[in-house]
């Protein structure tokens, strides 16, 4: 069992970061692969962004690569997702999940967290 909390969500500017956190309890935190996905209303969940285990290897979404960065910390059971530049589009509450295997499907992921409000303003 893994449960998840976000935290650092907000009202930000266009142009300007915010920092997500995904904070863990479980033991078998460390050999999950983390996710991080996002809905904005009317629309689908999507994937944003991913994290093995490890933290050795990442994957983003075409439309946030470059601007967020994802990377964790096991010994703190936590998992950060790094905003900047951020822009109008990336309104939407944000997710966490876990999973034991590095997927960007959404369906498949066993664990979620509550999510956590991101507004960007033009």
């Amino acid at each position: 069992q893994v449960q998840l909390v976000e935290s650092g969500g907000g009202l930000v500017q266009a142009g300007g970061s915010l920092r997500l956190s995904c904070a863990a309890s479980g033991r078998t935190f460390s050999t999950y692969a983390i996710g991080w996905f996002r809905q904005a209303p009317g629309k689908e969940r999507e994937f944003v962004a991913i994290i093995n285990w490890s933290g050795e290897t990442t994957y983003y979404a075409d439309s946030v690569k470059g601007r967020f960065t994802i990377s964790r910390d096991n010994a703190k059971n936590t998992v950060n997702l790094q905003m900047n530049s951020l822009r109008p589009d990336d309104t939407a509450v944000y997710y966490c999940a876990a999973r034991p295997t590095f997927t960007t499907a959404s369906r498949v992921y066993n664990y979620w967290g509550q999510g956590t409000q991101v507004t960007v303003s033009s």
